[in-house]
């Protein structure tokens, strides 16, 4: 144990730029076969302001580190947003991709489904969605699982058929098959 914190005492510090050893003790760490000086030092005032002058160096050197962290840490986290009941928001799939086990390739599966209504602001960090029967999930989520809907430009809306329940299931009712392929033993439609 003591060859590993000689080791970690005799390498450069990335947020110091100096020697952990070094600006504790003034001093390069001895290897243990040099000889060992005795009696009182007379430069003691020296020592003193060398010792005071590192760890201002190593004080400003830590800040600027720190900063730098800060800059890097905050990178990506904003404003936060402010859910209200009735809100609609996307839920991300990224932890339920094994419901859609069998289903498709999880290259092509969507990054967020929905869009779902609000139901109840639990905290500042967790809501409770009004999720269909097909999402078998516990409906509080984290806020950081959902993402606030923005609905598309009236010129991008697509109008989405009635749903027909059947046994107690949502389904679409369909007008018209317009064409039909086999893919993988499964039979795909055009409607």
């Amino acid at each position: 144990m003591k060859i590993v914190e000689f080791v970690y005492n005799n390498k450069i510090h990335t947020a110091t730029k100096m020697l952990p050893f070094k600006v504790n003790y003034s001093q390069d760490p001895r290897i243990g076969f040099e000889g060992r000086k005795k009696g009182k030092y007379k430069a003691t005032g020296k020592f003193v302001e060398k010792i005071r002058k590192i760890q201002k160096e190593v004080k400003a050197t830590l800040e600027k580190a720190q900063e730098k962290m800060k800059k890097f840490a905050n990178r990506k986290r904003g404003e936060e947003e402010e859910y209200k009941v009735r809100n609609l928001v996307l839920l991300s799939m990224k932890d339920l991709k094994w419901q859609m086990k069998g289903r498709r390739s999880e290259k092509l599966t969507e990054h967020f489904v929905g869009s779902y209504k609000v139901k109840e602001i639990i905290s500042s960090n967790a809501i409770k969605l009004e999720l269909p029967k097909s999402i078998r999930i516990y409906p509080v989520v984290n806020v950081s699982k959902v993402w606030l809907y923005k609905p598309q430009v009236e010129e991008q809306k697509k109008i989405l058929p009635k749903l027909v329940i059947i046994e107690g299931e949502e389904e679409f009712k369909v007008e018209k098959i317009l064409n039909k392929r086999t893919i993988r033993e499964r039979e795909k439609f055009l409607v």
